[in-house]
């Protein structure tokens, strides 16, 4: 423990040209007191660490002093292909593998392209879960990302959507995070599926590893799957006539591949507006997003979730007289 915090003590000295105790404390998160013997016991050990007193004093690194500690371990280099996902590195457990492996890149960087790191952070920033949501990490996720990490079996209890548990035994292939939900993909059985990490009410990493089948490509599976999932939603359909500006927001309101294949195979009117049909996951769901257009949108069937419109249409006037 004390001998990785010292090698990432002379990292940080070696990247900045002077540090003051409380930013050494900071960074190492110690006492300002662990900070000066742990520079005292550098410069024993040969490295030329130099504290110098008073208010704009610090400590630094003496005749441009390069250590040769620049070698990535495997978590780290893994860990550095996400460092643009904070987030993500912190819900893993991977955020101090990602903080080591930047101050290792960074060392060994020459001293003219050294602020590449600093200057690439202040302009780009990776938010990805979705607004209006707090984001919180399932539990059980630093467990279930070290069995994809080192290609593991994972044992592991399931809540399905109908709330019962189940028992499955996977070989995790990759963990994917949409719009602030983690999902692992998985190979159970003779398939691969998809299962929400928050569902997993216990998991167990196995000390057998899988074989991994190198034809397996996690954005493409990802996508395919995320695909079929939207369409597998889509259980209805409703008519509607479209103004010019209905038809231009609709993809912007409900499925916008469904908005499309609407579009594309809508009627024109002789008023201008178009009649489409559009597949929607529930009459509900339906009203929820298409009341928002307002006079844009006619709902033409079906015949219950056009009177649903009217009434609405009507107690909305009737507030508003």
């Amino acid at each position: 423990m004390r001998a990785a915090r010292l090698i990432k003590m002379v990292l940080l000295l070696q990247n900045r040209p002077s540090m003051t105790a409380a930013e050494l404390a900071a960074e190492l998160e110690v006492s300002e007191r662990t900070v000066t013997r742990d520079a005292l016991a550098l410069s024993e050990a040969g490295v030329p660490v130099f504290s110098e007193r008073g208010r704009t004093g610090g400590y630094r690194l003496v005749g441009g002093y390069r250590t040769r500690l620049t070698g990535l371990a495997k978590d780290e280099a893994e860990a550095l292909f996400l460092s643009g996902l904070p987030g993500a590195l912190r819900d893993m457990g991977l955020q101090d593998a990602a903080s080591a492996a930047r101050l290792k890149v960074s060392a060994a960087l020459l001293p003219s392209v050294a602020d590449a790191p600093v200057s690439a952070a202040r302009r780009f920033h990776l938010d990805a879960p979705a607004w209006y949501r707090e984001p919180a990490a399932p539990e059980l996720l630093p467990e279930v990302a070290r069995a994809v990490w080192d290609d593991r079996w994972l044992s592991a209890r399931y809540r399905r959507r109908d709330g019962e548990e189940v028992e499955r035994r996977l070989a995790p292939y990759g963990l994917v995070l949409k719009a602030g939900v983690w999902y692992v993909c998985a190979r159970a059985g003779s398939g691969y599926r998809t299962y929400r990490v928050d569902r997993f009410t216990a998991v167990a990493v196995d000390g057998e590893r899988f074989a991994r089948d190198p034809d397996f490509d996690l954005a493409v599976f990802w996508a395919e799957r995320a695909a079929e999932f939207a369409r597998s939603l889509l259980r209805a359909e409703v008519v509607v006539r479209l103004t010019a500006e209905g038809a231009r927001r609709l993809p912007h309101v409900t499925d916008r591949a469904a908005a499309e294949e609407a579009l594309a195979g809508a009627v024109p009117g002789g008023d201008g507006r178009v009649t489409a049909t559009l597949r929607v996951e529930s009459e509900e769901v339906a009203f929820g997003q298409l009341f928002g257009l307002g006079p844009e949108v006619e709902l033409v069937a079906p015949d219950s979730l056009r009177a649903r419109f009217a009434e609405a249409a009507r107690a909305a006037a009737e507030r508003y007289r």
